[in-house]
């Protein structure tokens, strides 16, 4: 079996092992509640993590540049699946959500236009991480607690958010480092 086929094959048993998780938690509380398309898209966004990962990591044998790649994609999917799930500000269906969409584009963007290079990657991460922090900050103004449920806090919104902020950071800073090594080896 070649090593592509090992691969897929580990990161499809991967998925089957991280979706068994809300399966086993259906079991045991009504608060979860997925239906089949749940699992469809989750699925296929674990997958597609897992394999644009692959691609990527392909690109450099350097391990600092590569934890840094997992790291972000950890971030990246964690806030997916939140605020997908659950949502961040309030509930699921809360307008304010909405905002994390751009946290995705910006790094989406970043990284095809400093084409996964590890100096551009870290700007990338560095910009992120501040996004990230300056969404709540926005919807506070936009949807003032007020007017919507800011559950389970305000602080908690913000405290929430400083999480999936320094998971971009560290991933910024460990590219930052990549990009050092890789200008020592030349």
């Amino acid at each position: 079996m070649s090593f592509v086929k090992k691969r897929l094959i580990w990161w499809a048993v991967f998925v089957a092992c991280v979706l068994m998780i809300p399966l086993i938690a259906m079991n045991f509380s009504n608060e979860m509640n997925w239906d089949l398309m749940d699992f469809v898209i989750m699925g296929i966004v674990l997958f597609s993590i897992g394999i644009a990962y692959e691609i990527i990591i392909r690109k450099s044998k350097n391990t600092v540049y590569r934890v840094a790649f997992g790291l972000g994609f950890l971030g990246a999917f964690l806030l997916f699946w939140v605020n997908a799930a659950v949502g961040i500000i309030g509930n699921e269906g809360q307008d304010a959500n909405l905002l994390y969409g751009a946290v995705f584009v910006i790094g989406l963007v970043g990284a095809l236009i400093s084409r996964f290079k590890p100096k551009g990657m870290s700007i990338t991460l560095y910009i992120v991480a501040l996004v990230q922090m300056l969404i709540p900050a926005i919807a506070v103004f936009v949807w003032p607690p007020s007017l919507i449920s800011w559950a389970p806090s305000v602080i908690g919104v913000f405290l929430l958010n400083a999480f999936f902020a320094m998971l971009f950071l560290v991933s910024a800073l460990l590219f930052r480092r990549a990009a050092l090594n890789e200008n020592l080896t030349i």
